[in-house]
């Protein structure tokens, strides 16, 4: 037996259209991102799942909210920030133009680009890898219990390591790849046979960000340091 697992990015945000940094901000939707979260939706229209998962932005929490317009058998929704987005540290909020006019193109690439390059008390790619790859084992313990079909509303960055996990591709493929607004990955999950069961609120326990934390300041374990056990 297979179950599936669905995962999409939230819709362009205001920073996004704007070309800025910004990893744990908050930045909201622009008239196209939910444009794009609708798409994203009615294409999901006719998949089933009984249980999806967002981060605590109101990005992903908002695009999550338009695709289960279509899915009133979702009964479970659980909040998981080790989905979040990579966190830029100090160069949150700060316009790329900006950065590469005085710091130049070379340097600009690496922290945008660049797997194992963190930014200024922020995380690199491979750290996001850690907690991503948590989630993962997580969730895939998950779906093989209940053996369900689940929804995920994630970020460019969290949706990486994510996808290189199943589709089995190199570092160098996986930092090539951008992330559309309004589509969606769809992956196979060996499970047991048998009837799926019936989760509940308790059959997830969500790893959450704290909320006064801003930055992440820990450059060899984001995970540890902030999402404590």
């Amino acid at each position: 037996m297979m179950a599936k697992i669905y995962l999409f990015r939230h819709g362009q945000t205001h920073f996004n259209l704007r070309k800025r940094f910004t990893g744990w901000m908050d930045a909201d939707w622009t008239v196209k991102g939910k444009r794009n979260a609708n798409i994203t939706a009615k294409k999901l229209r006719k998949k089933h799942f009984c249980a999806a998962f967002s981060t605590s932005l109101i990005r992903s929490k908002h695009t999550l909210r338009e695709v289960l317009k279509y899915h009133p058998e979702c009964k479970l929704v659980f909040h998981d920030d080790r989905m979040l987005e990579r966190c830029y540290g100090g160069l949150q909020g700060h316009s790329h133009g900006a950065f590469i006019k005085k710091f130049g193109q070379k340097l600009f690439d690496k922290y945008h680009r660049d797997y194992d390059f963190p930014p200024p008390d922020g995380e690199s790619v491979r750290m996001v890898e850690g907690r991503v790859k948590s989630f993962i084992k997580d969730l895939l313990s998950f779906i093989r219990k209940y053996r369900v079909n689940v929804a995920i509303s994630a970020h460019g960055n969290s949706m990486r390591p994510f996808r290189r996990y199943f589709e089995r591709v190199s570092v160098k493929q996986m930092m090539k790849w951008e992330m559309p607004y309004d589509d969606y990955f769809e992956y196979d999950v060996k499970v047991p046979a048998g009837p799926a069961l019936k989760p509940s609120k308790s059959s997830w326990k969500s790893v959450l960000l704290p909320s006064h934390v801003k930055l992440a300041t820990d450059r060899q374990n984001i995970l540890k340091k902030y999402y404590p056990k």
